[in-house]
């Protein structure tokens, strides 16, 4: 099993800025994605961005250009800094750990952290 831990969230005016992290621990696969999801009332979960063990990212158009991730491969952590924030980047975010192969491969969530735009 895998426990994702996420911190960071909060209330920050428009245009601010705020730092997800996500920790994981257990048993973690050596290769595997890493990332957020996010939801609003009413919408369907979406994916921000990921990063892979190897580096390689993914972003959500929404986001590119003003959310940067990173991830510690050695501590297992992952990061989201979140700049030039709207009120459309308010949600729940979701850390999300991707690992396996085949029968193996399993995809393990946190418990989510509420970030909060004002306008």
């Amino acid at each position: 099993q895998v426990q994702l831990v996420e911190s960071g969230g909060g209330l920050v005016q428009a245009g601010g800025s705020l730092r997800l992290s996500c920790a994981a621990s257990g048993s973690i696969f050596s290769i595997n994605i890493m990332g957020w999801f996010r939801q609003a009332p009413g919408n369907q979960r979406e994916l921000v961005a990921s990063i892979t063990t190897g580096g390689s990212t993914n972003y959500a158009d929404s986001v590119k250009g003003r959310f940067t991730i990173a991830r510690d491969n050695a501590k297992n952590t992952v990061n989201l800094q979140m700049n030039s924030l709207k009120p459309d980047d308010a949600a729940v975010y979701y850390c999300f750990l991707d690992g396996g192969v085949g029968v193996t491969r399993t995809t393990y969530w946190g418990q989510g952290t509420q970030v909060t735009v004002s306008s």
